[in-house]
């Protein structure tokens, strides 16, 4: 039997959607201690996924997805904890790596979580949740060449996880995670929010690119906690995240909060209803709890990033 945890990930922005050079997507992203998934899994004469959570078919289909192209046995899984789906916190990539990688160990397949991310059509897009699976820490990817497509990774077909640019250390700074009771998009909705809006104007990747590069990158390496703060808070109303934020207006009103009670920066991840700030004062997960109660209902967490990927374990 072998046990398999897994990172989340906050998922900054999205670079380029604009494709002028020839590349598109591109992201940046930091992966977390918390939440998590953890998994335990053993070889069975059939495919089974025990406990009580909303990613159990979708791990009962990458077991058999992965055992037929490699024509492997079965496998049972017992889900142990997770976390929510589409809330922007990429359970939905950590799950399938999981499960695939599960059967990769069983089975001495020697399968990395980029053939994992290829085989499930993981990473089509964004290449953070591979990478944070893999390595974790803060991450940025060099987006796909050749693709003239505005797709989530859900609906992106065959391309690989993007070449990672940057992996480095995140510095050992509060992070106040707070999940509203509200729904992200995604699916059908996700895809139609990309035809809607991209290709985003070249001026505001540009610009952008020029916050991360110049600002939001330094700030990592230096530890500088207000100038990363002061980077996430413009991205925020930048490109392709200024419409992932205008969907959810509520977050928009959530962020104002923690930023006017203590937070250097906060941000949306992904598509939400996530939103995350960068802080030294643990009293704001208090008043960001409070907040929530008063209005949505949600959790609030204060996690640290975490700077190596998912661990094994076997007994």
């Amino acid at each position: 039997m072998i046990e398999i945890t897994t990172p989340s990930r906050i998922h900054i922005t999205l670079i380029d959607l604009n494709g002028a050079l020839g590349r598109i997507d591109g992201s940046v992203g930091i992966t977390l201690d918390f939440p998590l998934i953890k998994i335990r899994a053993k070889k069975s004469d059939k495919f089974a996924v025990l406990g009580n959570s909303s990613f159990s078919e979708r791990i009962k289909k990458i077991l058999e997805a992965v055992a037929k192209v490699y024509n492997t046995g079965g496998i049972e899984v017992d889900i142990i904890e997770d976390y929510p789906d589409h809330v922007g916190l990429g359970s939905g990539t950590q799950a399938s790596l999981a499960a695939g990688m599960a059967v990769s160990k069983l089975y001495d397949l020697n399968l990395t979580p980029a053939d994992i991310a290829r085989l499930t059509k993981r990473g089509g897009t964004s290449g953070i949740g591979t990478t944070a699976y893999d390595h974790g820490g803060f991450i940025l990817d060099g987006g796909h060449k050749g693709k003239c497509e505005f797709k989530p990774s859900s609906a992106s077909g065959e391309y690989s996880p993007p070449p990672v640019l940057i992996r480095h250390d995140f510095p050992n700074w509060d992070i106040i995670i707070a999940i509203p009771d509200l729904t992200g998009a995604s699916n059908e909705r996700e895809v139609n929010i990309f035809k809607e809006k991209c290709p985003i104007p070249l001026r505001e990747v540009q610009k952008l690119s020029h916050i991360i590069l110049m600002e939001m990158l330094p700030a990592v390496i230096e530890q500088n906690i207000e100038s990363f703060g002061a980077s996430i808070n413009k991205i925020q109303h930048i490109g392709f995240k200024r419409h992932e934020v205008g969907l959810q207006p509520f977050c928009g009103q959530l962020m104002e909060f923690i930023r006017e009670n203590g937070a250097y920066g906060a941000g949306m991840s992904s598509f939400g209803p996530t939103v995350y700030a960068i802080t030294d004062d643990k009293s704001l997960k208090n008043a960001v709890q409070t907040y929530l109660n008063e209005t949505t209902d949600g959790k609030v967490y204060c996690v640290k990033a975490r700077n190596c990927g998912a661990y094994l374990k076997e007994f």
